[in-house]
């Protein structure tokens, strides 16, 4: 396969971006070789720099459910340009699209909670934000976290654990002080019993529970119901917050994501990826009491020049108006054809799934991060070079999940279990 151009971008792209990206997995260090550079998407499908097909199982991590240049979304961007780029005051889109989601969740989630929604950039921004407005509506300090999922960049979430069950953090990330971490509480997942200890240790002063209820930064590490419903009723309990991370979840498992899917109503909901319809949108939800204590109402302070960007609004709108029953239906036949194409082999390697989203690991499910297999990464390297070199588009790492898009296909399906399991049948 030629990827001469991809090679001579990646060598400019080294001497004026730090590692050649600007997100690291990008680089490709966990599965070696050049990064691919992208030129055009249609569809289901890829097209880079040197003129190379791939069917697009990545969906640039997750926002594109309805593929690559929907009409709908493109018409929706295009009346939008002919008006403006972005105002910095109030517009009709960010109504429109916070109308929209509201009556959605309100349908989908049973007791809903979600009354209010406020836009940022980004989930980085939106997760940040909700631990801020979290610890300023209880007056409580510490959050717990669990370790396997990832919340974004900022420093109080880029920590892992301590030393115990219920320790507090340590920093994960150079340029971190430790006091930043110092009141982030580091939780393995799939252990009701972790979670009781830490609130009888430390349940005065914490404000809420940060969780992924569909971890899948870290592999794809389905929880238990009962799991999940002992975190809402601790937080019940102990007057904490249960605030549910669906940056990646939010509008992929059914339109009310993992809280549809689990019946569990959080107090607050983080949103990105799918809700820009391929925009950098993100977004926080929640409560009314709660968001009652967000500034301009409220002491808790958050603001985003872009926030609310009517060109990023309109696209947003116009994605979650394309997901309806059917275009769920369709997602879920293909992930369940997939799934079972896949495992009926019997290999070592399997596929766990939740709707339209997948992951290839070996042995067991795993539900908590330490229970990966070390060694699988060096043979995902070889799977996704090989994958690359017959047109389909993995994520380039082992840790990361696969996702399904509309414009996809059983066809396309069939085309990448055959090609994975001719793989792993001798891995």
């Amino acid at each position: 396969m030629n990827i001469r151009k991809s090679e001579e971008l990646f060598e400019r792209a080294k001497r004026v971006i730090p590692g050649g990206v600007n997100s690291p997995v990008r680089a490709f260090r966990s599965v070696g070789g050049t990064p691919i550079y992208m030129k055009s998407g249609e569809g289901a499908r890829l097209v880079d720099a040197d003129g190379n097909e791939y069917l697009d199982f990545c969906n640039s991590w997750g926002p594109l459910i309805t593929g690559h240049r929907h009409p709908a979304i493109l018409e929706a961007i295009q009346e939008q340009l002919g008006r403006a780029l972005t105002f910095g005051t109030p517009c009709e889109q960010e109504v429109l699209l916070a109308e929209h989601v509201i009556e959605r969740l309100k349908t989908s989630i049973p007791d809903s909670r979600i009354e209010r929604i406020r836009f940022t950039s980004s989930g980085t921004e939106a997760v940040m934000s909700a631990i801020r407005l979290a610890r300023g509506f209880t007056g409580k300090n510490k959050i717990i976290k669990f370790n396997g999922c990832y919340h974004g960049h900022s420093d109080s979430l880029l920590v892992k654990a301590g030393s115990g069950l219920a320790t507090l953090g340590i920093p994960d990330s150079a340029g971190v002080p430790s006091g930043f971490t110092a009141e982030t509480i580091v939780l393995p997942l799939d252990d009701e019993k972790a979670v009781t200890e830490a609130f009888n240790r430390h349940g005065g002063d914490i404000a809420g529970i940060l969780i992924e209820p569909v971890p899948a930064n870290n592999g794809l590490l389905l929880q238990r119901q009962d799991f999940l419903n002992h975190l809402r009723n601790v937080c019940n309990s102990h007057g904490a917050l249960l605030i549910f991370d669906e940056v990646i979840s939010g509008f992929r498992v059914g339109i009310g994501g993992a809280a549809q899917h689990f019946a569990i109503s959080p107090d607050m909901v983080t949103y990105g990826k799918i809700i820009g319809g391929g925009m950098p949108v993100g977004a926080f939800a929640g409560r009314a009491d709660v968001f009652a204590m967000l500034a301009p109402d409220g002491p808790v302070y958050q603001a985003g020049t872009l926030s609310g960007n009517p060109v990023a609004m309109a696209a947003g709108l116009a994605q979650l108006q394309l997901l309806t029953k059917d275009a769920f239906n369709h997602l879920e036949n293909l992930g369940a054809l997939l799934e079972s194409r896949f495992n009926q082999m019997q290999l070592k390697w399997k596929v766990t799934r939740i709707g339209s989203i997948f992951w290839f690991h070996t042995g067991t499910a795993p539900r908590r991060a330490d229970q990966i297999d070390a060694s699988a990464p060096k043979t995902y390297a070889q799977f996704h070079k090989h994958c690359l070199e017959n047109g389909i588009y993995l994520a380039p790492s082992a840790y990361e999940v696969g996702f399904l898009s509309t414009p996809m296909s059983e066809s396309d399906i069939e085309r990448l279990a055959k090609l994975s399991v001719e793989f792993f049948k001798n891995a």
